[in-house]
C-alpha cells in the first residue's frame, strides 16, 4: 500500500509553532525547532513506511537473538556489564540501537533526496534529541547501574535523586544542573592572573594584566571576548589560563570585560559594542605609548572585532596592526548544526521574544547550547544526578558555562540577521559604525583558528575567514570542540593542532596538506603574534598611567555583575 497524503498539514504545523513560541517567547525557541524538525522528518510517508519496515525486521532479529546490533563500544550509557550478561537488557539495548539507526537513516534520506540543508539540519537536531530522550538508560528500570546503586544504598540514591530533580525544577528551569556552582568563586578560584581595571564605562571594563617577565614587547595585545558569556574562560586557573600564558610570553595583555546587560540595555547594538572596542584601543595605546595594537577576538567577539577592522579600512585608520580569530564564524553559508534554527519563523520568534523581554537570557542561551549535544549536556546529567543520586560534578569549565550572561535584544536581533542573511559576507548588506561592511577591504594580517569537532562554529566555516579578507592569513586547526579547544594549555599530551596547509585552497585541501603537531595552538599563536609585536623594552612597574589610574584589581566588577554607580 502506498501512502500519499501528508500526516500533518503545513498550516497545522505553523499553528503549533506559533502556539509553542507564544508559550516560550524568550531566546531561540528550542522546543519550536524540535516540533518543526520532527515534523520535517516524519512528513514524508514513503521513507517513513520504508524505515518502519526495516525497523520491524531488525526488532524481529533482536527478539530471535542477533549479535549484529550492538551499542558503540564507546557509548558510556551501556558500559555496565549487565547490558551484555542479561538477555532482557541486551535485547533492550539492541532494540534501542535499531531504532536509532532507523531514525538516522530517515534523516539521511532527506539529505540524499536533495532537501535544503537547513531543513536537514533541523530534522537531524530534532531526531538526535528524540533518540537521546528515548534511551532506556534515562529511566530507573532501564538503567541497571542506577538500580544497583539504589539497592546498595537502600534507596538513598533514589531519595537524593528526587531531591536533585525538585531542586532543578525550582531553580534551574527544569534542566539538570551541570555543575556545583558554589565550588568556584571568581577572583578566589578562577580569574586569578594579576592585573587591574584601568578603564570603565557603562558597556565594558578594560583590564591590564601585570607583566610576569622583565621585558615586554612594544606592541600590546587587546583580547576581545564574546559578549555571550563571561571572559574568564580565558583565565580559568593557573596553568589553564590563556591570559597567563600570553603574559608569560612577554606580551602586554589587555582584555575587555563586557557588562552583563539587563532590559534597560535592550538597545545596545553592534555599534555600541564596536565603539567600545575603538575606545578600548585608544586606552591601550595611551597607556603603552604604542601606535597600534594586535587584537584577538574569540567567538562572537571576532564578529565585533571585524566590524572595527572594516571601519578602519574605510577611514584609513590603523589602530589594529594584526587581528587573530578564535573559533569565529563569519561566513554563515557553511553547513552547520546551527542551521537547525535558521528558518524565518524560528528566527522571528527568537527575535520577537528577546525584544519583548529586552534581553535574551543566559538560561535561554545555555539551554539552546545544551540541547545541541543532548547526550553529553542533558541526559548525562539526568542519569548522574536524578537517577544515580550523585551531586553535580565540580569542574572549572562547567562552572564557567553555568555562569551565563544576557544578550541585549538589539544585538541579538542583529546576530540573527547575520545568521539568516549571511550579511557579513555580502558587501554592503549591513552597516556598522556608519560604514558598509565589506570584508575584502580588510588587509591586516590575520591568524585564524578552528576546532575539528566544533558543533557551533564548524572549522570549515572558520577557515573561510582566511579567504574573505584581503590580507595575509594563517590558519591553525585545533583538536577538541568549541570551548575545549580554547582552554588548551601547553603540556597536554592529548592536545594537537594542524598548521601549514596550502593557502587559499578549500578547507579539506588545506587539511590534506597541513602538518599535525603535538601541543596547543596557544604556542603557534604566540610565535605568530610575537613576530608582530615589535622589539623588547623594560616591563612597566605600574599599571595604567596618569590618565588611566587602576580602579580596582582584576578580575574587576563587571564579571561578577557588580556595576559601579
Amino acid at each position: 500500500m502506498t501512502v500519499t497524503a501528508p500526516l500533518v498539514r503545513e498550516t497545522d504545523l505553523d499553528d503549533v509553532v506559533d502556539a509553542v513560541g507564544a508559550a516560550d517567547p524568550v531566546g531561540v525557541p528550542t522546543l519550536v525547532g524540535l516540533v518543526r524538525g520532527v515534523a520535517g522528518a516524519f512528513l514524508r510517508p514513503g521513507p517513513v513506511v520504508r524505515e518502519l519496515g526495516s525497523l520491524a525486521a531488525d526488532l524481529g532479529r533482536v527478539v530471535k537473538g542477533t549479535d549484529e546490533l550492538r551499542p558503540a563500544p564507546r557509548d558510556k550509557r551501556f558500559a555496565d556489564p549487565t547490558w551484555e550478561e542479561n538477555a532482557v537488557y541486551r535485547r533492550l539495548a539492541q532494540g534501542y540501537v535499531a531504532l536509532g539507526q532507523a531514525l538516522t537513516r530517515l534523516v539521511d534520506s532527506m539529505d540524499e533526496g536533495g532537501a535544503d540543508w537547513h531543513e536537514v539540519e533541523r530534522a537531524r537536531f530534532a531526531i538526535s534529541v528524540l533518540a537521546s530522550a528515548l534511551a532506556p538508560t534515562n529511566l530507573l528500570p532501564g538503567n541497571p547501574a542506577a538500580l544497583k546503586r539504589a539497592f546498595e544504598t537502600n534507596g538513598g540514591s533514589v531519595r537524593r535523586g528526587i531531591g536533585h530533580l525538585f531542586s532543578d525544577l525550582r531553580h534551574n528551569g527544569g534542566m539538570p544542573s551541570q555543575t556545583d556552582r558554589t565550588a568556584f568563586q571568581v577572583g578566589t578560584h578562577l580569574a586569578l592572573t594579576p592585573g587591574a581595571v584601568v578603564h570603565r564605562d557603562e558597556v565594558a571594563e578594560v583590564i591590564q594584566y601585570s607583566p610576569s617577565t622583565s621585558t615586554v614587547r612594544q606592541r600590546p595585545v587587546l583580547v576581545v571576548p564574546p559578549p555571550i558569556g563571561r571572559y574568564y574562560f580565558l583565565d580559568l586557573r593557573p596553568g589553564r589560563s590563556f591570559v597567563e600564558h600570553a603574559v608569560g610570553q612577554g606580551l602586554q595583555v589587555f582584555l575587555i570585560s563586557w557588562r552583563n546587560p539587563g532590559p534597560e540595555q535592550a538597545d545596545w547594538d553592534l555599534d555600541a559594542y564596536a565603539a567600545r572596542i575603538v575606545s578600548a584601543l585608544e586606552v591601550v595605546k595611551e597607556i603603552t605609548g604604542a601606535d597600534d595594537v594586535n587584537t584577538l577576538g574569540f567567538c562572537a567577539g571576532g564578529i565585533l572585532q571585524t566590524a572595527v577592522l572594516n571601519a578602519e579600512a574605510a577611514t584609513g585608520e590603523h589602530g589594529i596592526h594584526s587581528a587573530s580569530y578564535g573559533v569565529t564564524l563569519l561566513d554563515y553559508d557553511e553547513r552547520a548544526p546551527l542551521g537547525a534554527f535558521s528558518s524565518p519563523r524560528l528566527l522571528a520568534l527568537a527575535g520577537g521574544g528577546s525584544r519583548r523581554k529586552g534581553v535574551i537570557t543566559a538560561r535561554s542561551l545555555g539551554s539552546v547550547f545544551s540541547w545541541m549535544r543532548p547526550d553529553d549536556l542533558v541526559f548525562n546529567y539526568v542519569v548522574n544526578q536524578w537517577l544515580m543520586g550523585n551531586p553535580p560534578p565540580v569542574f572549572d569549565i562547567l562552572a564557567w558555562s553555568a555562569d551565563g550572561t544576557n544578550l541585549p535584544a538589539r544585538l541579538h536581533g542583529q546576530f540573527l540577521e547575520i545568521f539568516r542573511d549571511n550579511s557579513l559576507c555580502r558587501p554592503g548588506a549591513m552597516t556598522v559604525l556608519d560604514t558598509p561592511v565589506d570584508l575584502s577591504t580588510i588587509k591586516v594580517p590575520t591568524f585564524v583558528t578552528g576546532a575539528v569537532s566544533d558543533h557551533l562554529t564548524p572549522w570549515t566555516g572558520c577557515y573561510r575567514t582566511t579567504t574573505a579578507m584581503s590580507g595575509p592569513s594563517t590558519f591553525v586547526l585545533s583538536n577538541a570542540g568549541h570551548i575545549a579547544s580554547l582552554v588548551n594549555p601547553p603540556g597536554n599530551p592529548r592536545a594537537s593542532y594542524h598548521e601549514g596547509g596550502p593557502e587559499g585552497r578549500e578547507p579539506q585541501e588545506w587539511l590534506a596538506g597541513a602538518t599535525q603537531r603535538t601541543g596547543s595552538w596557544w604556542e603557534a599563536w604566540a610565535l605568530w603574534v610575537l613576530e608582530r609585536s615589535g622589539s623588547e623594552k623594560p616591563a612597566p612597574t605600574e599599571l595604567g598611567d596618569d590618565r588611566h589610574r587602576p580602579l580596582e584589581p582584576a578580575p574587576g566588577g563587571y564579571v561578577v555583575d557588580r556595576v559601579a554607580t
